[in-house]
């Protein structure tokens, strides 16, 4: 998946963090989820990449899947 990031948004002491999914550093903290999930797509929507929404519970709420679905194809025979 070259050049293509996931972003997650995960609640914290702070607020609610935008970070890589392979990152350590935040790349934004925000005082409502709302605002930290549309931010989360919107950096995922740039990249083509995923969206995944962390409840504080810490269970994923929501994904959003940008660019190609793999899923998505249809098998040629």
């Amino acid at each position: 998946m070259t050049g293509k990031k996931s972003f997650v948004i995960l609640p914290t002491s702070a607020g609610w963090i935008v970070r890589k999914e392979s990152g350590s550093r935040p790349a934004g903290i925000y005082s409502t989820q709302a605002e930290a999930w549309s931010e989360g797509r919107r950096r995922a929507l740039g990249t083509g990449g995923e969206a995944v929404l962390h409840g504080k519970d810490g269970r994923i709420r929501a994904r959003n899947l940008y660019g190609t679905d793999p899923a998505a194809r249809k098998e040629r025979s």
